[in-house]
């Protein structure tokens, strides 16, 4: 599986399921890497204090307002993945409300393979997205690119709470891109991507 495939690649490393061996820790979620999809979701719900840290630019024209919004709605998504990534589920974390797509699915089959290996996080990931461009169109879309470092976001397994061990390879900051596209007023994360680069 090549790493444009691997959103979440610290954790597709070391689920149950035979993978490559990745470069950095999720994502995805990292992931990210990086960022999918059911009914079931209840975007009411609070959102946990374990999110990742987002540096959002200061709109200061038209141009800037939007990449804000794109920023605002790829860090939302990043928030919900934590919060799913920290029980292994989406219920109740709001996930659809900005993520969509083959990202969904994506952060999804990264759940279904947790729950199936009885591991959950803990901590959270930190950010640093930057809008590579915005492109006007029918369906207007943007480009994300981002630096993610996992380093204190730790997979635990569920029962014992001690920490997974991980490929000793792995990155544990790496570059990530996302694709969203704007429907109506609101921008969705469609594709996330980690990057088997350092950043």
């Amino acid at each position: 599986m090549t790493a444009t495939h691997r959103r979440s690649s610290w954790l597709k490393s070391t689920t149950v399921r035979t993978r490559k061996p990745a470069t950095a820790l999720i994502l995805v979620g990292g992931l990210l890497a990086l960022a999918g999809c059911s009914d079931g979701d209840s975007d009411t719900s609070s959102q946990p204090s374990s999110t990742p840290t987002a540096v959002s630019p200061s709109p200061s024209s038209t141009a800037g307002a939007e990449d804000a919004a794109v920023i605002a709605a790829y860090t939302s998504s990043w928030d919900a993945q934590t919060a799913a990534y920290s029980k292994a589920s989406s219920s109740g974390t709001g996930l659809k409300k900005n993520t969509t797509f083959k990202a969904l699915a994506d952060i999804e089959s990264d759940l279904t393979a947790m729950r199936k290996a009885g591991q959950v996080t803990t901590g959270k990931p930190v950010i640093d997205p930057k809008v590579v461009k915005v492109t006007a169109a029918k369906v207007p879309t943007a480009t994300v690119a981002d630096c993610v470092d996992t380093t204190n976001w730790i997979l635990i397994d569920k029962a014992s709470k001690k920490k997974v061990p991980l490929p000793t390879t792995r990155l544990t900051k790496y570059v990530s891109t996302a694709t969203l596209e704007k429907w109506g007023t609101k921008w969705m994360v469609t594709k996330l991507t980690a990057q088997e680069q350092a950043c």
